[in-house]
């Protein structure tokens, strides 16, 4: 029994249990390309930072979905991570069970992120879909000098969705209030955008219990708590009240823990592009080392300002895949609603969305599904973002 939603026919097919996804084609390579004026800009500019270690990662990850009893159509959409200049995604299989299913794949138009969308009709207990493949991600270092980066008046039309205000409290006088002590006439753009980072890293605290899971700047000003979507979902609603485009991107810590979903915060900086940012895992990574009775006074102030240069130079590592660019959009094929984010599926039963779990949240008893994964690495790798030694080259 399929659910329309003027999207076309998408009925199960009980064929296949495994389909391989081809054509995840690869952009090309890193290259530094510094437009020559405004008309230049484009959201798609190819990454500007420079290319370090690489890891390649055997990924198994499978998601454990259970509908209601009775429950008539169970849809759920599974994010195809993307191949670009950072990382290349090969030798991927799709599979379900107990019911077989062939995926359907699109595309959502507004950021261009690919999904593998499966309808269960009937389904009698959880459904389990797993996707195997291989992801070789580059480490990525901008070294962003603020007196390079330009002012842009007015950014081309193809900017609009990173532009536009996605939370209630851009509305709010109080809200504006805190956006006009980031900086006003006369601060340059990074100047601004660094404010906030600022801002957000002395006002909220990390937190799993009290969390949006939907990159809520909304519920990190309200809250002053959450986890990395809050911190994130703040400061792009920071930066696009202090005219940066800015997005959150999604993906997956590829590391063994309770929740594998995280991401990262990121801003375009003329002539550098999309530069990759992530506040609360270097807020994390601070705060051990003031716990860190084993440093001096000395040791902890040293450490704390590399990691601070780390994060706003831009920085993405090489333990982190992307899944999704982008908040607040349609699915493809278009679910009930729009979604805010997709952590690592979305899942709705009779077109009424599945709770999002948060395995990592120890108050947390019920889940509508769960993730399972595994990752295994062509060569050991540590976080860098816990171990404090990769400090040592910044």
């Amino acid at each position: 029994m399929a659910i329309d939603r003027n999207r076309g026919t998408s009925r199960s097919a009980r064929a296949r249990a495994i389909r391989p996804i081809l054509a995840l084609l690869a952009l090309p390579a890193c290259a530094v390309f510094a437009p020559a004026n405004d008309e230049a800009l484009h959201p798609d500019q190819a990454c500007s930072g420079a290319l370090g270690d690489e890891v390649t990662y055997d990924v198994e990850f499978a998601a454990v979905v259970t509908p209601p009893h009775g429950a008539r159509v169970l849809e759920v959409w599974l994010p195809l991570p993307p191949s670009d200049g950072v990382q290349q995604v090969t030798t991927s299989e799709l599979a379900s069970y107990p019911i077989v299913v062939e995926p359907r794949i699109a595309a959502e138009p507004l950021y261009g992120n690919r999904f593998a969308y499966f309808e269960f009709e009937r389904p009698a207990g959880a459904q389990v879909i797993r996707h195997h493949f291989r992801v070789r991600v580059r480490e990525v270092r901008w070294s962003v000098d603020p007196a390079r980066v330009r002012d842009v008046e007015e950014w081309p039309a193809s900017f609009a969705p990173y532009l536009k205000p996605v939370a209630a409290a851009a509305e709010d006088a109080d809200y504006g209030a805190i956006v006009e002590t980031l900086g006003g006439p006369g601060t340059s753009q990074p100047e601004r955008l660094f404010t906030a980072m600022d801002w957000i890293d002395a006002n909220l605290t990390y937190d799993h219990v009290q969390a949006s899971l939907q990159a809520s700047a909304d519920h990190a000003l309200s809250a002053r708590r959450g986890h990395c979507s809050d911190y994130h979902g703040l400061c792009q609603t920071f930066g696009r009240s202090l005219g940066t485009p800015t997005r959150v991107t999604y993906g997956i810590h590829l590391f063994p823990k309770n929740s594998p979903s995280h991401c990262k915060f990121e801003a375009f900086l003329a002539p550098y592009g999309w530069v990759s940012f992530d506040l609360s895992e270097t807020q994390k990574l601070i705060t051990g080392i003031a716990n860190d009775a084993s440093l001096s006074s000395a040791e902890k102030a040293r450490w704390t300002a590399t990691a601070r240069r780390r994060l706003k130079s831009g920085f993405r590592d090489n333990t982190w895949m992307l899944w999704t660019r982008g908040t607040h959009y349609d699915l493809a094929p278009k679910a009930s609603r729009p979604v805010a984010v997709v952590r690592t599926i979305y899942a709705e039963a009779d077109g009424e969305p599945l709770p999002d779990p948060d395995p990592a949240n120890g108050a947390k008893r019920e889940f509508g599904w769960m993730t399972v994964h595994k990752y295994t690495p062509s060569r050991p790798v540590a976080d860098p973002f816990e171990d404090r030694d990769a400090l040592a080259s910044w």
